[in-house]
């Protein structure tokens, strides 16, 4: 798909995958090493009551889970960034996660003809359809030639 494909509303969903205990785990040690994501027995007395994915894992697994369907993949010309992250719920070993994405709105490049700005609005959801995260991202987009 090309920036023309992505109008304002356009809607998809991705495919989900499950966050274990040593996925959550592994990125913490390296990422986030904060005790809440790492230390089972020290998550327990903390404020989640139990391990929790780092928010950043959470957001990653979700950028990844968009860029699986290969909605923009041929149109992609990166990124200037992503706006308003929301961790909403914590994500426990065990959550199944998948995103709902919504483009807000798609603008052609005034200065380059070649190209588009988009910006899509992701809803990241568990297993119970309970938004655990948000976040819109803005992608520059090829234009069909």
């Amino acid at each position: 798909m090309f920036f023309e494909d992505l109008h304002e509303g356009f809607t998809f969903e991705t495919e989900s995958r499950q966050l274990s205990r040593d996925d959550i785990m592994g990125f913490a040690r390296e990422w986030d090493p904060q005790i809440f994501h790492i230390d089972e027995e020290a998550a327990r007395a903390s404020a989640f009551g139990g391990l929790v994915a780092s928010g950043f894992h959470t957001l990653l697994t979700s950028f990844v889970l968009t860029l699986e369907t290969d909605t923009w993949k041929e149109a992609s010309m990166g990124s200037p960034g992503i706006e308003e992250v929301r961790w909403l719920l914590p994500v426990r070993p065990g959550d199944t996660l998948h995103v709902r994405a919504t483009v807000l709105k798609s603008q052609p490049s005034q200065s380059r003809p070649d190209r588009g700005r988009t910006t899509i609005r992701c809803e990241t959801l568990n297993q119970n359809d309970e938004v655990v995260m948000s976040y819109t991202a803005i992608h520059i987009l090829r234009r069909r030639s």
